[in-house]
């Protein structure tokens, strides 16, 4: 059995609670998303919003087991900063350079992992079940936290190789440098001639997403049949998607990353593995 195994769950007097602690923290659906699983397999347990300025992060990790809690998610701003704090780090958590889920153990050590990359990955071979990793070259636009998760979940997967523009450049070197040779830095003026002969397209900025500006990106070179996914799923079917639709790609939403990524901490703090479907997506919607 493994660490994570023997310290999952709380002890068993204990309603065990769970949280996603950022600043702001209002707008998150994973309350709306646990809290449909709990009802859904009758579990004991809560899952709350918890807004942490970045001055108070350490302080109130440490007495949220004390509280009940038996992990949490994390998000903006915290991602990074949880790294310093946890006791544990997953390896994967440390080359992304992120955490997005903390399980608080009976020892009164913090586990920090990062399960972004798995809910990429399974939301991708969920809904293009076609999908075939080592087909062709990966175009990833984007180099911030969650492109990170998607670069390592890719190059895991089996592309031979990983093209990445980003607007500041710098950004995109710094991948390259933690992923190894297999990623190829496009200028951010020249991101659409990535685009040619690419079978995996994966749009991991906020651009596009309500109240953010648009992704503005030459489409020309987009070969039908490629599978193109946006991070972003406010609104579901962003522009980017429905061009690349348009233009014969098999395109999948970026909901289903937010869902499983879910799964595997609520498996921890609760003990169920939760299923991600037709319901669940309703029920966040």
């Amino acid at each position: 059995m493994s660490d994570e195994q023997q310290n999952s769950g709380p002890p068993p007097s204990q309603i065990p609670l769970s949280a996603v602690i950022g600043w702001p923290i209002a707008h998150s659906r994973s309350p709306a998303l646990h809290g449909h699983w709990l009802a859904r397999y009758g579990l004991p347990g809560a899952y709350v919003p918890v807004p942490v300025r970045p001055d108070d992060l350490a302080r109130v990790l440490k007495v949220m087991p004390k509280m009940g809690f038996v992990g949490a998610n994390v998000t903006i701003p915290h991602k990074e900063a949880v790294l310093k704090i946890a006791d544990i780090v997953t390896d994967r958590a440390s080359l992304i350079g992120a955490a997005n889920t903390l399980i608080f153990r009976e020892d009164g050590q913090i586990h920090a992992d990062n399960t972004d990359g798995y809910g990429f990955i399974t939301n991708l071979t969920q809904n293009a079940p076609d999908w075939q990793p080592a087909a062709g070259a990966a175009a990833v636009i984007g180099a911030g936290g969650a492109a990170r998760s998607v670069v390592a979940s890719l190059l895991e997967s089996g592309v031979p190789e990983l093209r990445i523009a980003n607007r500041t450049r710098i950004r995109a070197e710094q991948i390259k440098a933690d992923f190894g040779a297999k990623v190829v830095i496009y200028d951010w003026a020249q991101a659409g001639n990535m685009l040619e002969g690419a079978t995996t397209v994966v749009n991991a900025t906020s651009m596009g997403m309500l109240g953010h500006q648009p992704l503005k990106l030459p489409l020309d070179a987009l070969r039908p049949g490629a599978v193109v996914t946006d991070l972003v799923y406010t609104p579901l079917m962003t522009e980017f998607l429905t061009e690349a639709l348009r233009r014969g790609c098999k395109v999948v939403d970026g909901l289903g990353m937010l869902l499983h990524q879910a799964a595997p901490g609520f498996e921890r703090w609760f003990g169920h593995r939760p299923e991600v479907d037709a319901e669940l997506r309703q029920a966040v919607l």
